[in-house]
């Protein structure tokens, strides 16, 4: 099921919903969408099969989201402030959270600014992807100051073409690249829930996962098969998901 809610300024986000039960928020990765990253591969569906409602935004600029190209629309930490709307429209008091990339970033920052979900999941996340945001921020800039002219063979290639297939407004995406600041690995020690953090076994997009689990106060590192962009179709990942969230 598909609806919308209002976004920290109003915007019209989209919300998609699938299951019955206890509330799992679930954040997608950077030019990704809900269906993509939650849905497509079945993940979601092996949590509605372990009791848990799936709670699937696409974020600002994402899929079925608003995608403003007005700067006012893209404060600092944007997507936490969606997150926290996302929080108080449902009237949430006790939930869990799941992260995915981008998605990930978002909840361990909800989480240091005040955020209390009962357990948080950190998806494709190192210690780098909070840490040193910014060096990767500097190449999916340069993707989109160059998008539509990037050559087979360039690095920026696929992430070209992914964005391409994922109906991408690029000037939006930057927009919302913009909101983004590196993390101080000090304020890491705010996310006291217990923390899974899970990536694929060729996923060091965002630096070290092992690093990060070790930082933060009550996490564990988990992983399964895949690079960044596979991981998220392994049906390990919905199986780690269910593991930990039940235990």
């Amino acid at each position: 099921m598909s609806e919308t809610y209002p976004g920290f300024d109003g915007a019209n986000l989209a919300l998609h919903r699938l299951g019955a039960g206890r509330p799992v928020i679930l954040l997608h990765g950077l030019f990704s969408n809900a269906h993509v990253n939650w849905v497509k591969f079945g993940t979601a569906a092996q949590l509605v099969a372990a009791g848990f409602e799936c709670l699937m935004p696409d974020l600002r600029a994402h899929g079925a989201s608003a995608a403003s190209h007005d700067p006012a629309a893209y404060p600092p930490d944007v997507l936490v402030h969606d997150l926290e709307a996302l929080v108080t429209h449902l009237g949430l008091a006790d939930y869990d959270l799941v992260g995915f990339s981008l998605g990930s970033r978002t909840s361990a920052r909800a989480v240091i600014a005040g955020a209390r979900p009962r357990r948080l999941v950190l998806g494709g996340m190192g210690l780098d992807g909070l840490a040193g945001w910014t060096g990767r921020q500097a190449f999916f800039r340069d993707v989109l100051d160059r998008f539509g002219t990037i050559r087979p063979g360039d690095r920026g290639y696929a992430a070209q073409q992914f964005l391409k297939t994922m109906g991408t407004d690029p000037v939006a995406a930057g927009l919302l690249l913009g909101t983004m600041d590196d993390t101080d690995p000090a304020t890491l020690a705010a996310i006291t829930m217990p923390t899974l953090v899970l990536c694929g076994d060729q996923d060091n997009d965002n630096g070290s996962a092992d690093r990060l689990a070790e930082v933060l106060p009550n996490a564990r590192h988990a992983v399964i098969p895949g690079t960044h962009m596979s991981s998220v179709t392994e049906p390990a990942m919905g199986a780690e998901l269910v593991s930990f969230l039940t235990a």
